[in-house]
Formats: structure tokens, C-alpha cells, sequence
């Protein structure tokens, strides 16, 4: 009985997974989104790097064939046995990435690493901080003052905005006190 199933290529390699098992009459999905780059042009990336759905008949389509697949590193399994994933999450996201794409994509960053925002919304918002970078996904990292230490956050794009850097806060933790001992009372000498 045919279902899908998630395969794990190696990374950009998930064209090229996807024409060797079309080529095997293999039904193959690979969820993409369109994003804007710097240079406000469009382009088609994966929605999960890595990650692609294959239905398949494995009586029919053993998994050792998929061994030889160029570019595949290996089929998701939980206990020893492939992950299946139902029709209609299939189906959910392929709709959700439709209107995600006819809305215009995933939006472009404006933001270059060591620039302030702010947060808008979700559990850090109103909280200032420095972007660090974009992750995969439509969400960027930050590095916020959360009780006196600096941590990395990642947030949706959609949740920040710029603010003036005089908002930033300056305050760095105090240095730990240097090491004196290397443990069971052995001193360190200097």
C-alpha cells in the first residue's frame, strides 16, 4: 500500500533526490517556498532544507533501493521503522504553502547583523536587542539581555521591527571570578 514517507537528503541536494526518484515513477513532494532575497528578486527555496516526502510502496519499492538514491542520506524512521505521515498533513501543508506564496512569500530582511529591534509580539515582546542573523524557516536570530546574561533568541520575522540603538541595553554581567583551584583543593599557578 502506497504512503508517504519523509526522506533526509544531503544538504541542497533535494533536486536532485527528487529527479532520480521521479525517474523511478517515484511520487515525490518537496515543499517550497518564494522568498525575497537582498536584491528583491524572487526565488523558490525548500520550506525544510533537507527534507522531502515520498509516497511509495515499500513492497513494491524496497528501502535498500533507496540506499543507491544520489544525494538521499537516509529515509526518517522512529523504532527502526519509516516514518509515515497521513494524506491530510500532506495535503495541509501544500495548502498553507499556497497561500503563503500567493500572499508574496516570505518577506525579505532588512536587518544587518549588529542592528537594534525590538520584539512586537510573543513571549520577548517589548524587549530590545541586537539581530544576529537569519535562520531557515521565515525566523531570525537576536540576542536579548535576559537576566543580566546575553541569549540568543530565535523569533519569527514577522515579530520584530527596528529600533533606535539608543535602546539597547549596555549593561554586560560581570566577569566570573577567575579559577583558583583545578579541583579537590589543587591550586592553579599563574
Amino acid at each position: 500500500m502506497k504512503q508517504w514517507y519523509v526522506l533526509y537528503t544531503k544538504p541542497h541536494a533535494e533536486h536532485q533526490v527528487v529527479d532520480a526518484l521521479v525517474r523511478r515513477e517515484v511520487e515525490v513532494y518537496l515543499p517550497e517556498i518564494t522568498v525575497t532575497t537582498r536584491r528583491q528578486t524572487k526565488k523558490k527555496v525548500p520550506f525544510f532544507p533537507n527534507y522531502l516526502f515520498a509516497r511509495m510502496d515499500f513492497d513494491v519499492f524496497p528501502v535498500s533501493a533507496l540506499r543507491w538514491v544520489p544525494g538521499l542520506r537516509y529515509t526518517v524512521t522512529f523504532n527502526g521503522r519509516p516514518a509515515t505521515v497521513p494524506p491530510k498533513m500532506i495535503s495541509l501543508i501544500r495548502h498553507k504553502l499556497d497561500e503563503m506564496n500567493r500572499s508574496g512569500g516570505i518577506p525579505a530582511v532588512s536587518f544587518k547583523p549588529g542592528d537594534a529591534v525590538r520584539v512586537t509580539e510573543g513571549p520577548f515582546e517589548g524587549m530590545v536587542g541586537i539581530f544576529e542573523e537569519t535562520t531557515p524557516a521565515n525566523r531570525v536570530r537576536i540576542l536579548l539581555m535576559i537576566l543580566g546574561n546575553i541569549n540568543r533568541a530565535q523569533v519569527p520575522v514577522t515579530a520584530v521591527e527596528k529600533a533606535p540603538s539608543a535602546e539597547i541595553p549596555t549593561e554586560v554581567p560581570k566577569p566570573k571570578r577567575p579559577r583558583r583551584t583545578r579541583g579537590r583543593g589543587r591550586r592553579i599557578n599563574r
